[in-house]
């Protein structure tokens, strides 16, 4: 939470897809795990592909798996 706090802009990497969102590691923070859910993604935005690049800001903290949620602002290239 301190590496990370809610604001902080980040970008990452998508390393896996799910149906309800995209899980990233984070350039930043590594060891930390990003979700960005679709309810976070741009409207009209489509699901990010894993191994695109995508950009951010943090908007919640869960403790027990170091794990970010995310808001998606842009993709930085794709796959």
């Amino acid at each position: 939470m301190a590496a990370l706090p809610v604001g902080t802009r980040i970008t990452g990497q998508v390393v896996e897809r799910r149906p309800f969102g995209v899980f990233l590691r984070i350039d930043e923070v590594p060891q930390a795990v990003g979700l960005a859910d679709i309810g976070s993604m741009p409207p009209g935005a489509s699901l990010p592909a894993q191994g695109d690049r995508i950009s951010g800001e943090v908007v919640w903290h869960t403790d027990h798996n170091h794990q970010v949620r995310v808001a998606l602002s842009e993709w930085i290239d794709r796959g």
